[in-house]
């Protein structure tokens, strides 16, 4: 696979949870560290960091259900197998299988939010937790203006009733991809070829395209249910936060204060950089990531 030429000493594997295959890439030694991808990506996305973090920790970069080439069931009733609550079950699963009961977890854009609902069902699985580029779903969809509803058409676009983002992306995926890609970074230059050619390779196969919508439909219905039900909860685990200075979450809203409204223990700051800190800001990511995990 291409993705091996991305991760240098890594193994792939694939891991059967009890809602879906997960596909991921391990390598390193040291304490556990789970690293979970945004839309439209797969894990090919942690390339530039993965391997230099291996050289302190396990780490561990999974396919989310849905994407790359992990399995992507059905949406079910009320989109609940691409629940926040589904999708971080599949990867506290896959930590276990791998033999790790507690870990760090990084997740950027949907990963993040995905890192989110594990922080808050699995408390006693997640030691510190790092998000990249988000706020939380409710309060980014509660604070819904305009500018925000302009800059974050795909949230409002790919939550529309089946199949019509579908049919519409179907038409020429390359091009939606790299618009996307460019259009939130501060240019394609920053992409690795070898990654965007894995992106394009799996966002080309329809499965992928409905399952990131039922991603976003999830999160616009079933995800915003579960986090009403725990208003009342709180992230105990230390929190960083990064952003993108260069992005619409650093334009429009304040990450670290934001966070603090439904965690306890927070910290962060941004990057120079658009919304894909990993790979358009690798050195400052890392450091960042690593100054948190180790002191």
């Amino acid at each position: 696979m291409m993705t091996a030429t991305l991760f240098e000493n890594f193994i792939s594997r694939r891991i059967k949870t009890s809602g879906a295959e997960i596909n991921l890439a391990t390598g390193g030694s040291g304490p556990p560290l789970l690293l979970l991808h945004g839309y439209p990506q797969t894990h090919a996305m942690w390339h530039k960091i993965a391997p230099r973090l291996a050289q302190r920790f396990t780490v561990v970069c999974p396919d989310l259900r849905g994407y790359g080439d992990s399995e992507k069931p059905e949406g079910g009733a009320s989109h609940v197998n691409y629940s926040k609550r589904a999708m971080a079950q599949d990867q506290v699963e896959v930590m276990q299988a791998l033999g790790f009961s507690q870990f760090a977890v990084v997740g950027h854009d949907r990963g993040g939010r995905v890192a989110h609902r594990m922080a808050m069902d699995h408390p006693e699985r997640v030691q510190r937790l790092v998000v990249l580029d988000i706020s939380p779903t409710r309060l980014m969809f509660a604070r819904t203006d305009q500018a925000f509803a302009t800059a974050y058409y795909h949230w409002f676009f790919l939550i529309q009733p089946f199949d019509l983002p579908e049919r519409l992306i179907g038409a020429d995926t390359s091009y939606y991809l790299r618009r996307k890609l460019g259009g939130w970074s501060s240019g394609l230059q920053h992409f690795d070829p070898r990654a965007l050619a894995e992106y394009e390779r799996c966002f080309a196969d329809p499965a992928t395209v409905h399952a990131s919508c039922e991603d976003y439909r999830a999160a616009a219905t079933i995800d915003l249910e579960h986090d009403a039900a725990d208003r009342d909860n709180r992230i105990r685990c230390r929190m960083l936060v990064l952003w993108g200075d260069r992005g619409v979450v650093n334009r429009l809203f304040e990450p670290v204060e934001d966070w603090k409204q439904v965690a306890d223990d927070v910290s962060g700051r941004a990057l120079p950089c658009g919304h894909f800190l990993a790979e358009e800001a690798p050195d400052a990511t890392l450091n960042e990531i690593l100054a948190f995990l180790g002191d």
